[in-house]
C-alpha cells in the first residue's frame, strides 16, 4: 500500500498483559482518523512516533510484534499503564 508521506497512519494494538502486543487495526487517513477518535472516546493513550507507526502499519491485523519492537512498544505500554495508575501483573512496587 503505497501512500503519499503527508497522510496521516494510525495503529492500534492490543496488550493482554501476557503475550506480545498484536496489531488490531491499522488505516490510513479516514481510517487512521476512525482509529483515533475511538481511542479518545475510549480514553485509549495515545503515542505519536511517526517510524514505530510506519514498522507496525506493516504487520497483519492480529499479527504480534517482532521481538525487534518490543523494547520501544514496552516504553510506550508502560507509559500508558502510568498514566492509567495500573501496573503490570506481578508487577511489585
Amino acid at each position: 500500500m503505497n501512500k503519499p508521506s503527508e497522510s496521516s497512519l494510525a495503529v492500534a494494538l492490543r496488550y493482554d498483559g501476557e503475550n506480545a502486543p498484536k496489531v488490531t487495526a491499522k488505516g490510513y487517513d479516514d481510517v487512521a482518523q476512525q482509529i483515533i477518535e475511538l481511542a479518545q472516546k475510549h480514553n485509549v493513550p495515545l503515542s505519536e512516533n511517526k517510524e514505530l507507526v510506519s514498522l507496525l502499519a506493516t504487520l497483519e491485523l492480529g499479527e504480534e510484534i517482532p521481538e525487534a519492537l518490543y523494547l520501544a512498544v514496552a516504553e510506550i505500554i508502560a507509559f500508558a499503564y502510568m498514566l492509567k495508575g495500573k501496573v503490570p501483573k506481578g508487577f511489585k512496587e
